[in-house]
């Protein structure tokens, strides 16, 4: 998860805590977070790009709507950043 921006981390952490969202569903999700617009050619993009080091599955609810879902490679990186972040943080 070290050669991801702090963006394509967020959409991570968005598709891990959802049920298949498609992408409008990740986008709105993320743009209450971010509290601004983000435009589909930032979005997809970065979508293709966790699909591509496959911590994240792509699939198609219909012809025109595609639905991700985390990956177990995805949840293994979630874990071991939880791991490394909890040696700087106290919760």
């Amino acid at each position: 998860m070290d050669d991801l921006t702090g963006f394509q981390r967020d959409l991570l952490y968005v598709i891990a805590g959802a049920d298949q969202p498609s992408g409008q569903d990740i986008k709105e999700e993320i743009e209450t977070y971010y509290s601004s617009d983000i435009n589909h050619g930032r979005l997809y993009p970065n979508l293709d790009t966790l699909v591509n080091k496959e911590l994240v599955e792509k699939g198609e609810l219909d012809r025109r709507t595609n639905y991700y879902a985390i990956s177990d490679n995805g949840h293994e990186a979630i874990e071991e950043r939880r791991d490394w972040e909890s040696q700087y943080v106290d919760t």
